[in-house]
């Protein structure tokens, strides 16, 4: 039986139980069927065989993120990009530009502002964007995606005013009279947005098309995608009717269209192995960017603040029963430790002691002290872990004061106590990028200078543990485990192939491995 592909000279890290390296790899119809030496290779190859010599390089499995908002990635992909910006001044610039560009009346949409990189070192508000943009709505969004900075164009066309309440899990920030300063958290966030124009059908297909395009590049072979809108799901099941969709989509719906899933019908694993549904996403609280994620103490740089939920306990409770007792896998995020308290307690109830193989998830799972730990490993949870957010949320120490710091971002505890934790990038909050996620898992921000490093030292991965993070632990919180995560002879042949040979490769040097190929089910999708 001759081979359609076969790679051979290669480093291959197979990232199997018995973490097997080999030379070479044959594949046929999709799948792997022989992984091995060079010299045993050799049987697979016939006159139509394509043979890629590495010449020594890297060889991985395909990479998984576990933690996208794919077809909002690919929107982003078009806004103004506001990740590197180190002052307001910089921003108006920026917006200034876009708004010469654009109609009067268009909106102005942006993301990725960090206000603790601001020269300024304070928010945004609607004056500052005023200034820059009197005829044109603007919506900016903070980089953890909870917080967004508008001016009063956007906040009119909101009906936004001083007799606004708040909305529940949400807060419209106030100047000293009363009136909305253009400060939004949470829920209150939708305000604006839902005001914003709607992206047609196309527009959905377009940007979910920049959004794959962009991750394979990447090696991203297969993705989760949560918070998924029915909207954003048509056009992924356009793209595979028109043959674009070359990577495989894990979703998980957001909680509002609970009741509709559960009315069909409908539970994990409805689909195939291109593109399924798993289970139901659920926002608990806020982010530690915006000090809303929820704490059971208050912020160490904000007396009295211990953020806000973003559910109340008792629609936490409903979702998490509804779901489980549909079939349905959870995805619940949990960036404080109040937010995961209340979630253990909803799943603990649900379960009433039948722990099964659920595998419900905590999506971030950002702080977690030894208690919280303890119920999540006996409860048999698992969680979709972001490494990035070492480096990215560098004021960690800052916010949470160093007690609470030395339980955040704790991959190797988490691990060590039997709770299986998969890597993401939460794009566009990060960058779609796993490489640099596997370089913060290695190094902690070590060589970044971010003090987080000092109170977490001993959490650094040995770089095939950060690999597995994003590959044969990914599969696993995604039920993949037996299809894909590592290569091995009857998984399917989604494979990435490297610049580098990372055996040759420094920690510090992590980040500069860039992807040369990527391959699904054995095609080649993105080549430089």
């Amino acid at each position: 039986m001759y081979a359609d592909l076969v790679i051979k000279n290669g480093n291959v890290l197979c990232l199997s139980d018995d973490n097997k390296r080999a030379e070479a790899i044959a594949v046929k119809d999709g799948k792997i069927i022989y992984v091995g030496d060079n010299e045993g290779v050799s049987k697979y190859v016939g006159d139509t065989t394509k043979v890629i010599d590495v010449g020594g390089k890297s060889v991985i499995p395909g990479l998984i993120d576990t933690h996208v908002h794919l077809v909002k990635f690919g929107f982003s992909l078009g806004f103004i990009d506001l990740r590197h910006v180190t002052s307001i001044k910089e921003m108006k610039k920026l917006v200034k530009k876009k708004v010469e560009e654009s109609k009067p009346g268009q909106w102005i949409i942006g993301r990725s502002w960090d206000q603790e990189r601001f020269a300024e070192k304070r928010y945004p508000n609607k004056h500052d964007l005023d200034e820059v943009a009197p005829n044109n709505p603007v919506y900016l969004v903070r980089v953890c995606g909870h917080v967004a900075v508008v001016n009063t164009r956007a906040l009119e066309a909101a009906g936004i005013n001083k007799d606004t309440e708040d909305p529940p899990g949400g807060i419209i920030e106030r100047d000293a009279s009363g009136e909305p300063n253009g400060v939004l958290k949470e829920t209150a966030m939708s305000l604006v947005y839902k005001a914003i124009p709607p992206p047609s059908k196309e527009d959905h297909i377009k940007a979910a098309k920049l959004a794959v395009d962009e991750a394979v590049k990447h090696g991203l072979t297969t993705v989760h995608f949560v918070s998924a809108l029915p909207e954003e799901v048509a056009a992924l099941q356009a793209l595979r009717e028109r043959g674009e969709l070359k990577i495989r989509t894990r979703i998980y719906y957001s909680h509002e269209y609970l009741d509709s899933v559960v009315s069909l019908g409908i539970k994990r694993g409805f689909g195939d192995d291109l593109l399924r549904i798993n289970g139901i996403k659920i926002i608990v609280d806020g982010s530690f960017g915006g000090r809303t994620a929820a704490l059971r103490e208050a912020y160490s740089d904000e007396e009295g603040n211990k953020g806000k939920l973003v559910v109340s306990p008792e629609r936490l409770k409903e979702v998490v029963s509804k779901s489980h007792g549909a079939g349905l896998q959870l995805a619940m995020h949990a960036i404080g430790d109040y937010a995961l308290e209340l979630i253990l307690d909803a799943v603990e109830e649900t379960l009433q002691g039948n722990i099964g193989d659920y595998r419900h998830r905590i999506e971030h799972a950002s702080l977690t002290p030894p208690d919280l730990m303890e119920r999540m490993s006996r409860l048999k949870m698992v969680a979709a872990v972001q490494p990035r957010f070492i480096i990215s949320d560098f004021w960690t120490v800052d916010r949470l004061g160093p007690e609470r710091a030395k339980w955040t971002y704790v991959f190797k505890t988490l691990l060590n106590k039997g709770i299986v934790i998969g890597g993401g990038s939460d794009a566009p909050v990060d960058p779609i990028d796993p490489i640099y996620g596997i370089y913060s898992a290695v190094t902690r921000g070590c060589y970044d200078n971010i003090e987080l490093c000092k109170y977490t030292e001993n959490e650094k991965m040995s770089l095939e543990e950060a690999l597995k993070l994003y590959t044969k632990y990914a599969a696993y919180i995604g039920f993949d485990e037996d299809s894909l995560g590592s290569i091995e002879v009857g998984k399917y042949a989604d494979m990435v192939i490297l610049s580098h040979n990372l055996d040759e490769v420094s920690p510090k040097d992590i980040k500069n491995v860039k992807v040369v190929m990527t391959i699904v089910a054995g095609k080649i999708v993105y080549e430089t």
